[in-house]
């Protein structure tokens, strides 16, 4: 799972921080790219779908939070399936969202997993961990 790059779409500096750091601890030593709002996600996406160079294969696992500004994570989510080239993009959202309507609508829009991010530190690291082992245990996505 080395040669896959996480992806974290959140706009809260400290929740990507300690989401950063939590992976690191639990063991996860693969690539981490941080973006602060949808936007700036879908731009480095739909760049790296354009590209057609048969020969350099990058994969992907995304952790998407809901609420992020310009674009928020639902229709991030949404871009990404209807997307050809993105549609098979391993998608999870970690959020702090705990409404089920929200997480139903997030599997039915084809997330991968919805784990919520709990208040206490020690309930955040411990869903970190979970996370990266769950992260570990995929098997390697690749971009069409």
């Amino acid at each position: 799972m080395n040669d896959v790059t996480i992806l974290i779409a959140e706009d809260d500096e400290g929740h990507a921080y300690l989401i950063k750091r939590n992976l690191v601890k639990a063991g996860v030593t693969n690539p981490i790219m941080h973006f602060f709002d949808g936007e700036q996600l879908l731009e480095y996406l739909y760049s790296i779908a354009e590209k057609e160079i048969e020969h350099v294969h990058k994969s992907f696992v995304l952790l998407l939070d809901i609420r992020m500004p310009k674009i928020d994570g639902i229709e991030v989510l949404k871009r990404i399936r209807c997307h050809e080239r993105l549609q098979s993009l391993p998608v999870i959202i970690l959020t702090t969202a705990d409404d089920p309507r929200e997480k139903q609508r997030c599997h039915t829009l084809g997330c991968s997993s919805y784990m919520t991010k709990p208040m206490d530190y020690e309930s955040f690291v411990s869903t970190i961990k979970q996370l990266s082992r769950f992260i570990n245990s995929m098997p390697s996505p690749e971009l069409n």
